[in-house]
């Protein structure tokens, strides 16, 4: 799977939301857009996942364009947008069902995947009886279930309290490892950038700003060598000409 944004722009009345952006992602990669709020990022994602369509340029997978939405593409929002209605067990078997696999099939996928997730004890409770990082860790289960091509990540643990946030990013890169699915996160937090990702994409006033290679071995903390100094560097770029201080 390789994606492709070439030339894209939007914009959104007379405002300019992303002008000229190049990005290429290749199969099995952990890329992480990181920027302040507004700075088209989200945009991007949205576009990616084929909800709304750029003015000028193409987004592309495997050199076709994309067209709309598509089970190749998984999305994981940040308030989860689970089904209030349905058990967990029906919410992470919805897509495969719509898929066209019979429902016995999608239980048991659905099963196999909030195991991935270590929630395969709570397939009969409902959305409201879970904690807001179980709720995300379903939200996650549901993507993936659909066997995604690329997952994609809308700031999906910028609602969770700090201890609840590091234990969900540990737990996506222990899934992104054994599953080695194509990720596309994005969030406003440097460290999650660098704790997570292969290359991080900075963006500015609707552009690339600059692509960072990491390069720190996995597992990864605030104490390996060349952490602090990535999340300094990445911090400087983002700090030219903002007046906006990102934690």
């Amino acid at each position: 799977m390789k994606l492709t944004v070439e030339k894209v722009r939007k914009n959104f009345g007379e405002r300019t939301i992303l002008q000229d952006v190049d990005l290429t992602i290749h199969e099995n990669e952990f890329i992480c857009i990181l920027g302040h709020s507004g700075c088209g990022k989200s945009t991007l994602l949205n576009m990616v996942a084929g909800y709304i369509f750029p003015d000028e340029g193409e987004i592309k997978i495997n050199g076709e364009k994309i067209q709309g939405p598509s089970r190749q593409r998984g999305m994981v929002f940040q308030d989860h947008a689970l089904f209030p209605w349905c058990t967990v067990l029906e919410n992470v078997a919805f897509g495969p069902e719509v898929q066209g696999m019979s429902k016995k099939q999608a239980r048991e996928t659905a099963r196999e995947f909030l195991g991935l997730v270590g929630l395969e004890a709570y397939g009969a409770h409902y959305p409201a009886e879970l904690s807001g990082g179980m709720k995300q860790r379903v939200g996650i289960a549901r993507a993936l279930a659909s066997h995604p091509d690329i997952l994609l990540m809308d700031e999906p643990f910028g609602a969770l309290d700090i201890l609840t946030r590091d234990m969900m990013q540990r737990e996506l890169r222990r899934l992104y490892e054994k599953l080695h699915t194509t990720i596309l996160f994005v969030t406003h937090s440097i460290s999650e950038a660098v704790y997570l990702a292969d290359r991080v994409v900075v963006m500015k006033h609707g552009v690339v700003a600059e692509v960072f290679e990491i390069g720190i071995q996995h597992p990864r903390s605030f104490d390996s060598p060349g952490f602090a100094d990535m999340m300094a560097r990445i911090e400087r770029l983002l700090m030219e000409d903002e007046k906006e201080v990102i934690v």
